[in-house]
């Protein structure tokens, strides 16, 4: 089937729903989707919208938040940008009928939350579920609009690239085994994170890198990889999946504690529990590893148990679930794998370095988060350069445009797989060693051997990838380890500890070479 349209959304979080709606009104547009549609980070992204209402705060307070946590690499026009845009993209999810949390002492104000890093109470949110409600509101709204069409269970392989322009992507319905041709005008990618590349992660499990790698395979330069953000405080038990612990918990006066009761933030930052959160998460990290502890504990059973109950239902239900009453007794937590700030680099509205090509949301690097994102900026961002992305895009689908000729997916000499194992194998592999050796904490000696891990993966999974008819589950691996290697190879150029990266071989701050961004490019005529 070739499925031709104006715009071709790849992913269904806030970044691609909110483009899709803000384009429709100017052409036809498929949102591909490889689960259903509500399944993304946005629906789990439990504390809120970073934004500027309260008169104690200020653009230029929350400017200067984002550049202190991005560590010197934040680029200060986009971060200025985003930060004043923030109040109107909070007025767009309220006019499509997004209902956040109001403050108790008077109901015409929002309850503004404070997260790690934030200097004011800025977070906009709906109680611990922000994510889910703007999530289901966006999928309500781009059901009922006559110009989006949605492809569900259907994951995208490769983009399609000729001459330095994309022109839609190939796309398998995974439920009837086929692969589609999408030819668009305008691609967006909003495909989310990475943090499946990795053992622990709060994401979604769709969370594979896809358009990260689906855009390097074409050309496209990819910025800032070696940033991969461990959220501190995700809940270890068994059953959980790292089930995510929100930052806004510490925000509302959560203490971290050893086993044995006492704290230990003091020791690393002048905040404490209010540190970025790459710091939290090294301290947590070294306590654990000095201790040979699991895990350690996050105490909020010092507020009243009303309190906690209103702030933080879900968290609340979610925890007594697992046998946990965190409004009588400390929290069992771990660090995980979150949002990644590097990804696709983008210009000012979202635009690829490949034309006709957009990237928003987290697989993009927009220079927003420099070396480290703020808590509760990526939703920001994410609405903010949909919108710009969105604005930038009409102009395209105006154009009268012949598209190349593009031949339909060819599955050659490949046969139906019965060596499944191969797969589940290597993509236990790679997760592990991401995490043992390109996590918190790396080093030379750790990264010299992932780099030579990945590569025979590599090799083995394109071998695999050529000789046997597509699955979404061959395709997610063959995404984790191309984004894996991306990972390795901006962690291995800089030689210096920043933000979230941190070797042990480089352990202070290099201004002098290092403060600028890490670019790499794949060469097309390898």
């Amino acid at each position: 089937m070739e499925v031709k349209t104006d715009f071709l959304v790849i992913g269904s979080g806030v970044a691609g729903l909110s483009f899709a709606l803000k384009v429709a009104p100017w052409g036809k547009v498929a949102v591909v989707t490889k689960r259903e549609l509500e399944e993304s980070n946005t629906k789990y992204a439990q504390g809120g919208i970073a934004s500027v209402w309260s008169q104690e705060d200020s653009f230029e307070a929350h400017v200067q938040d984002t550049l202190l946590a991005g560590d010197g690499l934040c680029h200060p026009d986009i971060v200025e940008t985003v930060v004043r845009s923030g109040p109107d993209r909070i007025r767009d999810l309220t006019d499509w009928g997004v209902k956040f949390t109001l403050w108790d002492k008077d109901k015409t104000k929002y309850d503004l939350a404070r997260e790690g890093g934030h200097s004011k109470r800025r977070i906009v949110h709906a109680a611990d579920l922000t994510g889910e409600q703007v999530e289901k509101t966006l999928t309500k709204r781009v059901k009922r609009n006559g110009n989006i069409t949605i492809y569900e269970n259907s994951i995208a392989v490769n983009l399609i690239a000729r001459e330095g322009e994309c022109w839609g992507a190939y796309v398998l319905d995974i439920k009837k085994k086929v692969v589609h041709t999408f030819l668009a005008k305008v691609t967006l990618l909003a495909t989310g994170g990475a943090g499946k590349v990795y053992l622990y992660t709060s994401n979604s499990d769709v969370a594979t890198g896809d358009g990260i790698a689906m855009a390097y395979r074409v050309g496209a330069k990819i910025a800032n990889m070696e940033f991969m953000q461990f959220h501190p405080t995700c809940l270890y038990h068994p059953e959980a999946k790292s089930f995510l612990i929100s930052e806004a918990m510490r925000g509302e006066g959560a203490i971290l504690r050893l086993k044995n009761g006492s704290t230990f933030m003091h020791k690393y930052h002048p905040q404490k529990e209010l540190a970025p959160r790459d710091t939290v998460a090294r301290a947590i990290d070294r306590e654990m590893k000095d201790r040979g502890d699991d895990c350690v504990f996050l105490d909020i059973s010092h507020k009243s148990p009303e309190f906690i109950k209103k702030r933080f239902p879900h968290i609340y239900k979610r925890c007594r679930f697992f046998g946990f009453d965190i409004t009588r007794e400390p929290l069992p937590v771990v660090p995980a794998a979150h949002y990644i700030c590097g990804g696709v680099l983008t210009d000012t509205d979202g635009r690829a370095t490949l034309k006709r090509l957009y990237a928003v949301g987290e697989v993009a690097c927009t220079g927003l988060h420099g070396a480290n994102r703020l808590a509760s900026n990526s939703l920001l961002e994410a609405l903010v350069f949909a919108h710009r992305a969105a604005e930038a895009a009409k102009s395209a689908v105006k154009e009268e445009i012949t598209f190349p000729p593009i031949s339909p997916w060819d599955i050659g000499h490949a046969v139906d797989s019965h060596e499944a194992v191969m797969v589940s194998h290597n993509w236990d592999e790679i997760r592990r060693l991401m995490w043992n050796y390109v996590g918190i904490v790396r080093s030379n000696k750790r990264l010299d051997r992932a780099q030579r891990r990945i590569e025979l993966l590599q090799k083995e999974i394109q071998d695999y990838y050529w000789d046997f008819i597509i699955t979404s589950d061959l395709v997610e691996l063959r995404n984790i380890a191309t984004v894996g290697q991306l990972i390795i190879d901006c962690a291995m150029k800089r030689k210096e500890s920043r933000g979230l990266h941190y070797n042990l071989d480089y352990s202070e701050r290099d201004d002098l070479h290092w403060k600028k961004d890490t670019i790499v490019q794949k060469k097309l005529t390898e």
